[in-house]
């Protein structure tokens, strides 16, 4: 038997699991920065497409923001893996989300002959957000600190018709990471909550985070520390040890939530490498972080193998 063909009998189980299902699939700035790696996932998301997996992608921004934020003269501000938003910063964020980052996605997704829309928060009435308010958050140091966000939001709803509309009609949502409250007034929210927040509105099967780190490390200086395979409950002591640090933790957070939305499975992995979408979801081993649920995890435990 060739490789070939034992590689797509491999497969089957997992494409008749996984057809008609929603994937959310979040593209870090980090990955979006290349455009040979951004043509590399444009390329695995039509092979998914094509066998009838439902996909939203949603897009972060960070690396592109805060480089446009330089050159302008303003120096960024990260506190525990998220922006300050100044109302400078804010116009970056509407001219790099809304509208450079988005139009290079969509063109990569077109030269893989792919139909995909760009949409923001903002867009029919997607996703509505509230002003936070100043909160105590621990910086990356683990110093208590209370920190005004500025114009930054946090989600209280979000309406997914138009983006069941778009993948009713086999198109692709690409959903860049601003939202607006009720009056109109536009806010930077965070991809990764983006993310999370759509794939419990959807019940996706899965929620995957495509990032420059090879996933979850159990210390940040350590590749060999990689968590492969979590329940929930069992990251909550990471979490408050403060090994979770910097654009990791809202990653992780945003997983546990979406679990307990009901997303069945979540996945943190490095998108620069090639096909790491493809053997993270086709294959035994994996690639990054799984992080599921307890049933699941009960299920992972009675099979003893490393379920799609």
């Amino acid at each position: 038997m060739s490789d070939l063909v034992r590689s797509l009998r491999g497969a089957l189980g997992y494409t008749r699991q996984y057809r008609d299902q929603v994937f959310v699939v979040k593209l870090g700035g980090e990955v979006l920065a290349d455009a040979t790696i951004l043509h590399g996932i444009a390329e695995q998301v039509a092979l998914l497409e094509s066998l009838s997996i439902r996909l939203v992608l949603v897009h972060g921004g960070g690396t592109q923001a805060s480089a446009l934020s330089r050159r302008l003269g303003i120096e960024p501000e990260i506190v525990a893996g998220r922006r300050v938003t100044s109302p400078a910063v804010l116009e970056i964020a509407k001219m790099v989300y809304g509208g450079s980052l988005s139009l290079d996605i969509l063109a990569a997704l077109r030269a893989s002959g792919l139909r995909a829309v760009g949409l923001s928060g903002v867009d029919a009435l997607l996703l509505t957000a509230r002003r936070r308010p100043p909160v105590e958050v621990r910086d990356d140091e683990g110093r208590l600190r209370t920190v005004d966000f500025g114009e930054v939001g946090d989600i209280v709803s979000v309406d997914a018709a138009v983006l069941r509309a778009l993948l009713d009609a086999r198109t692709i949502p690409v959903v860049g990471p601003l939202a607006a409250e009720a009056s109109g007034r536009v806010l930077n929210v965070n991809g990764d909550a983006v993310a999370e927040s759509l794939a419990g509105a959807l019940r996706a099967e899965k929620l995957i985070f495509l990032t420059s780190a090879p996933g979850l490390l159990r210390d940040r200086t350590d590749p060999g520390s990689l968590v492969s395979f979590a329940e929930a409950a069992d990251l909550e002591p990471l979490l408050g040890s403060g090994a979770v640090q910097g654009g990791m933790r809202p990653k992780v957070e945003a997983c546990l939530r979406a679990i307990q939305q009901g997303v069945r499975r979540t996945h943190i992995l490095d998108g620069r490498e090639p096909d790491a979408l493809l053997l993270e979801l086709f294959t035994g081993s994996g690639r990054g972080t799984m992080i599921v649920g307890r049933k699941e995890m009960a299920d992972y435990r009675e099979h003893e193998w490393r379920t799609p």
